[in-house]
């Protein structure tokens, strides 16, 4: 059976952190996972040299065929969000969107997709410096500048540079389930998903004490998410006012409490669904959702299918 081929573009004045993540998320052999993992290549979308950010020189086959190949084709970061693509490079973004490959920017990398044309009526994002400036010259694509990523099924947009591994993980968890996901993130010692916006990364003031009582907050609630939490209990736990935790939790993760409480409920029931042998009831209640219309409720909201398809997809895989 043929592998999921990864491409990504590689271009003179190459964002070198961009291009690192992609490389780092799809090159390197996972045997420990027990998949299938992707094939992974690089394509230099003009003839070298290629210089990289930091003064590196990267080699990579000028071979345009690739994208004619790939799964899913990886833009990580243009180069300058002011200079228009060669116009080979779009006309083969096209034809690959054309055949359904999975086209994903990150950060700058948003405008070249743009200019091909494959965001055209679809929601998208990227880093908070230039939401406006594509807004502006793209009109019709719909900017969400707040999301650190955005998923339109086929095409696939993410923030600011570091935006781009949970975009990486979010293809991950969508090829392979939320067990492999949470694997790989634990290799590259980061959080298998992070919630919230851009908001939550823009200078705030907060004093450190908050910090350090919200950030226990979260680690224990992680770690309880089965007991019956409240705002009330909440705030008293972080020993805050309800109207300080409220403020505080949307200044750290763009959400409300109760809303960042459900997401990571969900988590954890994706986790446990890709147990084919836990009962659905049991799934519900590890998770602290207490019943299993509660669970299929609020995972038909934020996961956009069923948890018995959910379990179809994913237990399978494991």
């Amino acid at each position: 059976m043929k592998k999921h081929l990864v491409v990504a573009l590689a271009y003179d004045r190459l964002c070198t952190f961009e291009f690192g993540c992609v490389v780092e998320l799809f090159a390197l052999e996972r045997p420990e996972l027990g998949v299938d993992w992707y094939d992974f290549q690089v394509c230099a979308v003009e003839p070298g040299p290629i210089r990289a950010a930091g003064g590196i020189t990267v080699q990579a086959p000028y071979r345009p065929e690739l994208l004619a190949l790939a799964d899913t084709i990886v833009i990580p970061g243009w180069r300058d969000a002011d200079e228009a693509p060669p116009p080979a490079l779009l006309e083969a973004l096209r034809a690959a969107h054309a055949r359904g490959a999975r086209l994903c920017s990150i950060c700058s990398g948003v405008f070249v997709l743009a200019a091909a044309g494959v965001l055209d009526g679809l929601r998208a994002t990227t880093h908070w410096r230039y939401t406006e400036r594509l807004a502006r010259r793209h009109p019709r694509v719909m900017v969400q500048a707040d999301d650190l990523y955005v998923d339109q099924d086929q095409v696939i947009t993410s923030a600011g540079s570091a935006a781009g591994i949970d975009m990486l993980l979010h293809l991950v968890r969508r090829d392979y389930g939320a067990r492999v996901g949470n694997l790989v993130a634990q290799r590259l010692v980061v959080a298998p998903h992070r919630e919230g916006g851009q908001a939550q990364f823009l200078p705030r003031p907060m004093a450190h004490d908050e910090q350090g009582r919200l950030a226990r907050l979260l680690d224990w609630l992680r770690a309880n998410p089965a007991l019956p939490h409240t705002v009330k209990s909440m705030a008293e736990r972080a020993a805050m006012s309800a109207r300080t935790l409220q403020r505080q939790f949307q200044d750290a993760t763009g959400m409300g409490p109760v809303e960042w409480l459900t997401r990571e409920r969900i988590a954890i029931a994706k986790d446990l669904l890709e147990s084919p042998d836990i009962p659905l009831a049991q799934v519900a209640e590890r998770a602290g959702f207490g019943s299993e219309e509660s669970l299929r409720h609020h995972f038909r909201r934020l996961a956009a299918t069923s948890p018995g398809a959910y379990r179809r997809q994913f237990a399978a895989q494991c």
